[in-house]
């Protein structure tokens, strides 16, 4: 049935099942698209990749991809990368195209992660690399294809991993400028002939072999110059096989984090001669009394050594060391630190060491249990210049007893801090007899005391005795010292006189001004950080006529006008003051707190407020002066009164009009015309028939009432106001009162009260500016003019009774 389907197709089902043309290219199209779409996706992720490394590098083309849980090498790396870090990641292989860009790269730091296999041209590139770290990986075998494009390469780091050979073929024979070398790891077991081909001078050299067996003898000594070896290997036979090889080579000769309790001779004859190493050291070692005997010859052989360090070691004995005698006379420096003695308490007086203190020129027993030195023991250390037993367990009594008479006598510098010193009297009593001290270190002892006074040597020039919360100084303070450090104590000021003093650190204290210059006048660095101090001036500075250096960071200042002005003035403390500005931040006034001095910017009337006060009072006492010079000019004090008894004149009873008045005129004249108004002027109107009766200030004012009351009283008990116009009324004060209430009386009451009688002509020009109603009146209102001629008088006269009567 199925096999007969395909020819019983009709035709229409064949067109339909058949491509046809305009499809085919339909589906073309499509699949251009789809393509487009993909390439274009493609060169987005490519360039977002490229995005996202770019956060992680800075303008110093260093790129920082450390614990960020990668698994490759980032893609996209771009040629001017110059250091890139991939420590403490997830790698596990480095590819031949991961690098192949980085070609100006000069450190590559990839320890810490899970590398295990490296292609053979993963570094053809790195033609500039200098320094490349693969420490504490994975590798379980070194290849020399690796490093033979590195020809630059200066240091390698191959510590850490699980390879046990460093290879069949020389590993760093094409790496002529290798100078720090680092192999080795748990694993490492043999170091062959040919290792080291091609070395022939070395900084520093590592080798960690705690389960090295086999060294071919020879294998170092093709190197003629390692300025620096460091050996974490057993005390075997395999350790001292490496020592024989690198006596004419090494310089500094360090053991590393090995037991040497029981350590085997060195089975080599005597005359072989440790040339070339001039250091040793023990690092993280453990000893015994008869692991020092044993070390001793090998030491003896090395003639040019000059110094050994111990540093975290563990000492397991009670320093029993009979039998020691062969010591380098070389042996100029012993350091030791961090020292653990578990029998310190049993310890011996170490008369056995006797020998090999003679030459000493430098010793330090930092954090070592130190308690007390022997008297005789100290008495051999003749060449004795530095001592340090900082650390330790010193008190009073014992230090008396270190330092005994002829003990020490060349010594320069002691240091004796941090142990349980309590008198300065008792340190200063001991060292009185080191003629040559010179710098003594007392710091961090439990002193909390200073007496009046001291005896110290006068050689001594540097003093340190910080830490020792002390809450005062005296006296006791030697005047010949140069350098004085009382940092970290509880003082509130200095006031010593020490002329010499030319340093002077007193920096975390409670200070809250400057010392007094006059006391220290040769001091060039003073270092008065972190106290309490608000502010200084430009004099307070001056007087620090030799001042270099000023140290005045994190303190309380208190911005000041005077203080800002002077911090930022040109003459300021940017030339002296250390790391200024950043450090030096307000405290107070409270608005600029937190800010730093320098940037700091007043108002002036935050720095000038007196100047500002007595400006603004000077001011006023100007406008006022100008007020009462324009009042006088433009007599406003005429015109207040005139307003106040105005007022007080509306403030009366309305006057009944219909009440007969006392006068029928108030006559407002001047002084100067009196004999007018008197003799003409009153004869005739009160001797005329009927008569006028006339209200004359000088006749009929109240005594005793205030004359304005007398005007305003008379000029209301009269029908009309009579106003006598001269030269002179216009000049009368007196005159312009009455001829404004009468003008008040005009307006008020609405009555038509007032006769003008003009004296005399006056010319508009003469009259008063203030007598601006005056000249309203006698161009509103017709005035009488007193004639000359008698005949005219007669019309005068008749005219002004008239008036008067109306």
């Amino acid at each position: 049935m199925h096999g007969n389907r395909a020819g019983d197709l009709t035709q229409e089902e064949k067109r339909r099942l058949s491509p046809q043309p305009h499809e085919c290219l339909n589906q073309a199209v499509m699949f251009e698209q789809v393509w487009c779409l993909w390439f274009i996706s493609a060169v987005g992720a490519v360039s977002l990749s490229a995005q996202q490394i770019s956060p992680f590098c800075d303008a110093t083309h260093f790129c920082n991809y450390s614990s960020r849980a990668l698994r490759a090498v980032p893609s996209g790396l771009e040629d001017d990368i110059v250091k890139l870090d991939l420590t403490s990641n997830s790698i596990e292989h480095i590819g031949e195209e991961d690098l192949k860009f980085a070609i100006n790269l000069k450190t590559l730091l990839l320890q810490s992660n899970q590398i295990r296999t490296i292609d053979g041209k993963a570094f053809r590139s790195l033609v500039k690399l200098e320094y490349l770290d693969l420490s504490k990986n994975k590798l379980s075998h070194l290849s020399p294809s690796w490093f033979r494009p590195l020809s630059s390469l200066q240091k390698l780091n191959l510590i850490g991993n699980f390879y046990q050979l460093l290879g069949e073929a020389p590993l760093f024979s094409e790496l002529p400028k290798l100078r720090y070398l680092y192999f080795g790891n748990g694993n490492f077991s043999a170091l062959q002939a040919h290792d080291m081909e091609g070395i022939s001078t070395l900084e520093e050299l590592e080798i960690e072999g705690h389960n090295l067996k086999q060294y071919v003898a020879g294998t170092l000594k093709s190197i003629k110059l390692i300025n620096h070896i460091m050996l974490n290997i057993p005390p075997d036979a395999t350790l001292a096989a490496i020592i024989y090889d690198v006596t004419d080579s090494v310089v500094c000769l360090e053991l590393r984090n090995i037991q040497i309790l029981d350590m085997p001779p060195i089975p080599y004859s005597d005359p072989v001669l440790l040339t070339a190493v001039q250091k040793v050291i023990l690092r993280n070692v453990e000893l015994s009394d008869m692991s020092v005997i044993q070390i001793a010859p090998i030491f003896a052989r090395m003639k040019q050594m000059q110094e050994v360090e111990i540093v975290d070691c563990r000492f397991e004995g009670t320093g029993q060391f009979y039998g020691l005698q062969d010591a380098p006379t070389s042996l100029q420096v012993i350091t030791v630190r961090n020292l653990t003695i578990t029998k310190f308490y049993s310890f011996s007086d170490l008369s056995s060491v006797t020998p090999l203190v003679t030459n000493l020129t430098r010793l330090t027993l930092e954090n070592a249990f130190v308690y007390l030195v022997p008297c005789d023991l100290a008495r051999h250390f003749y060449s004795l210049l530095y001592l340090d037993f900082s650390g330790n367990l010193l008190l009073d009594p014992y230090l008396k007893k270190s330092l005994c008479a002829d003990a020490w006598p060349r010594l320069q510098t002691l240091n004796v801090s941090r142990n349980s010193l309590k008198q300065i009297s008792v340190v200063a009593e001991s060292v009185a007899l080191r003629r040559h001290l010179i710098n003594l270190d007392i710091s961090q002892n439990n002193f909390e005391a200073m007496p009046a006074s001291c005896v110290w040597p006068r050689s001594l020039k540097f003093l340190n005795i910080s830490g020792c919360k002390l809450n005062m100084l005296t006296n006791c303070i030697p005047r010949s010292l140069e350098v004085l450090d009382v940092s970290h104590n509880n003082l509130k000021d200095f006031r010593l006189s020490l002329p010499d003093l030319q340093e002077l650190y007193i920096k975390d204290n409670r200070l809250t001004t400057l010392p007094d210059a006059a006391s220290i006048p040769s001091a060039r660095i003073i270092n008065i950080r972190r106290n309490q101090i608000f502010d200084f001036n430009e004099q307070q500075l001056v007087k620090f006529a030799k001042i270099e250096k000023l140290d005045a960071r994190y303190n309380s200042f208190r911005c000041s006008c005077e203080f800002v002005s002077f911090t930022q003035s040109q003459q300021g403390p940017s030339n002296v003051f250390v790391a200024w500005p950043e450090n030096y931040i307000c405290d107070s006034p409270e608005h600029v707190r937190g800010k730093q001095v320098g940037a700091v910017q007043f108002r002036p009337s935050d720095c000038h407020l007196t100047l500002m006060v007595s400006l603004i009072c000077i001011l006023m006492l100007l406008v006022v002066v100008a007020a009462a010079v324009l009042c006088h000019k433009l007599h406003a004090i005429w015109y207040m009164q005139m307003t106040w008894a105005w007022l007080q004149a509306k403030r009366k009873p309305q006057r009944n009009h219909k009440k007969e008045t006392c006068y029928d005129a108030f006559v407002s004249y001047s002084e100067q015309d009196s004999e007018w108004v008197e003799n003409v002027m009153v004869q005739e109107l009160e001797q005329a028939n009927p008569p006028f009766k006339l209200c004359l200030h000088k006749r009929d004012f109240t005594p005793g009432k205030w004359i304005v009351d007398n005007i305003i009283d008379s000029i209301e008990k009269s029908s009309k106001t009579l106003f006598v116009l001269s030269e002179h009324f216009v000049q009368s004060e007196w005159c312009r009162y009455e001829l404004d209430f009468s003008h008040f009386r005009l307006f008020d009451e609405n009555n038509d009260a007032a006769i003008l009688i003009l004296l005399e002509p006056i010319p508009e020009k003469t009259i008063p500016k203030r007598f601006c109603k005056l000249r309203k009146l006698m161009n509103t209102k017709t005035y009488l003019e007193w004639p000359r001629d008698e005949v005219q008088q007669q019309i005068f006269w008749f005219n002004l009774k008239t008036a008067i009567k109306s």
